[in-house]
């Protein structure tokens, strides 16, 4: 049974989430978009509106488990926003700021909630749900940059690498990729990208959000 404490995290964490995996994805269609490809815009995939892009078992049985599990990384992934990569004006080179677009937009909303987070101690507001929600914010977006950074397909990190790999080996590379939703998902159970990729990427983008935070925090 789900408990009453469980039923505020649960809602803490839902406006987070779903803005984290919108955005996410709408900027993988606008980079797309920007570079040559209109396949995800005309499909209306670009678009700030969840339900375009929440996925019933990435966006919230994955999550949701995780959280109630007290599990101490927060990932989940939505639908894939369709790109042509043949489409673009420079395959090669325009695909890794495709891929780039999600995490980079992930970035930037943790250092948004930061800010807001920052300024609500600052100015003395320490209201627990809005305290909460912006460190939610914080954690997932920060969850969702690092784990789509993973060098494996069909994530972000993945599509990087192979796009970074001479043509022969990313075409062996890319055969990986009907399988690698299965051993993500297996590597993220077992504690292994939680381990050994995650929880270092995490505390490195946690600094440099400190270092950029830092004249506001000096400011309070």
């Amino acid at each position: 049974m789900i408990t009453d404490y469980s039923i505020q995290a649960v809602a803490i964490n839902a406006i987070p989430l779903i803005f984290a995996i919108t955005i996410h994805e709408a900027a993988h269609g606008y980079a797309a978009r920007k570079f040559g490809d209109n396949t995800a815009y005309m499909l209306g995939r670009v678009s700030l509106n969840p339900a375009k892009h929440i996925d019933p078992v990435g966006t919230i049985l994955i999550p949701l488990v995780l959280l109630l599990t007290g599990s101490p990384f927060l990932v989940g992934y939505a639908k894939p926003v369709p790109v042509n990569f043949g489409r673009l004006r420079n395959p090669r080179i325009d695909s890794i700021w495709v891929a780039l677009a999600g995490p980079g937009s992930n970035f930037i909303q943790a250092l948004i909630w930061a800010i807001f987070l920052i300024t609500l101690l600052g100015f003395g507001i320490n209201e627990k749900f809005f305290t909460s929600m912006a460190q939610a914010g914080i954690l997932w977006n920060l969850g969702l940059l690092v784990f789509n950074l993973f060098p494996l397909p069909p994530l972000d990190g993945g599509r990087i690498l192979s796009s970074l790999l001479p043509p022969r080996q990313s075409i062996a590379f890319g055969k990986i990729e009907p399988w690698g939703f299965f051993i993500v998902l297996g590597l993220v159970f077992t504690g292994v990208i939680g381990n050994l990729w995650m929880e270092p990427l995490m505390a490195f983008f946690k600094g440099v959000i400190y270092l950029i935070t830092y004249p506001l925090q000096m400011l309070f």
